[in-house]
């Protein structure tokens, strides 16, 4: 199934500000009027119905994209990647797990994001594997301050993101100091150094893949979905952010940024959420 959608776009004469008031006007759908959009998409192939659930979501493309203006990229082309993101998680949304549209699309626009800034960027020797990569797009949040990184703050982003402090000084380095060409250089024996273009595709399945997708059998059959869906929608997309998205699990600092409080709250909230599903799944 493709998508033939007319959506806002930005252009030079339609600016980021024009844009950004246009998706902000657009109304929220409600849970009753997402499930029925997504199933007449899901059982009808209506475009109508896809265009309503993208409309309704562009405002969360935009505001996961502001989280990551501090890569020198443009934001319009931040967010256009994002809405790609989007449209992948519509086509692939099905209405009858029980969880909505917002929780689901998250990872699929931060994935599309996440890409299009590895392509950009010019580094070498950068992200070579998925700590690495969590390392790369969490370093931003979790430095304090302008300057260099002190022993107990490497030690302690080393901890949290599980790398090594040697890996956290050298990204701190390759980050904010020169950039260097995305594409491999000769290294000084005149051997082609590795680069991001090396392994950014991998098409075999990964353990941490492997692991959700058993994780999300179990779901189904265990009544986590059912657990999921007691809670209200912000304790939900935490929880998921943090324990269901293997691939890019989400640190307290992330979803702090994200909802404007501090991580401890967000700590709070997890902790208060995850009591309530394990009451759920032992009723």
């Amino acid at each position: 199934m493709t998508y033939s959608l007319t959506l806002p776009t930005i252009t030079a004469a339609d600016s980021l500000d024009h844009y950004l008031r246009t998706i902000k006007s657009i109304p929220v759908l409600s849970a009753e009027e997402e499930f029925e959009y997504a199933r007449r998409l899901k059982t009808e192939n209506d475009l109508n119905a896809a265009k309503a659930l993208i409309m309704s979501h562009l405002r969360l493309v935009a505001s996961i994209a502001r989280g990551y203006s501090g890569y020198g990229l443009p934001q319009a082309d931040l967010i256009q990647e994002g809405n790609i993101g989007l449209m992948k998680a519509v086509k692939r949304f099905d209405p009858e797990r029980g969880v909505r549209l917002v929780s689901f699309a998250i990872h699929w626009i931060k994935a599309e994001i996440h890409e299009y800034i590895v392509r950009n960027w010019r580094m070498v020797k950068i992200a070579t594997t998925k700590a690495q990569r969590k390392l790369f797009f969490n370093l931003r949040s979790l430095k304090q301050g302008p300057g260099a990184l002190q022993p107990d703050e490497v030690q302690m982003i080393a901890q949290e993101l599980n790398v090594k402090p040697e890996e956290v000084t050298e990204m701190e380095t390759r980050m904010f100091g020169q950039e260097i060409s995305l594409e491999g250089q000769p290294d000084e024996n005149g051997e082609e150094s590795y680069s991001p273009i090396a392994y950014l595709q991998d098409e075999h399945p990964e353990p941490s893949q492997l692991l959700a997708d058993l994780e999300q059998q179990e779901m189904e059959t265990t009544g986590l979905a059912n657990a999921l869906a007691s809670l209200d929608e912000r304790s939900r997309q935490i929880v998921q952010a943090r324990w269901l998205d293997q691939e890019n699990a989400a640190t307290l600092h992330d979803l702090a940024d994200q909802y404007g409080v501090s991580a401890e709250r967000i700590r709070q909230i997890e902790q208060k959420a995850m009591q309530k599903i394990k009451l759920a799944l032992t009723a």
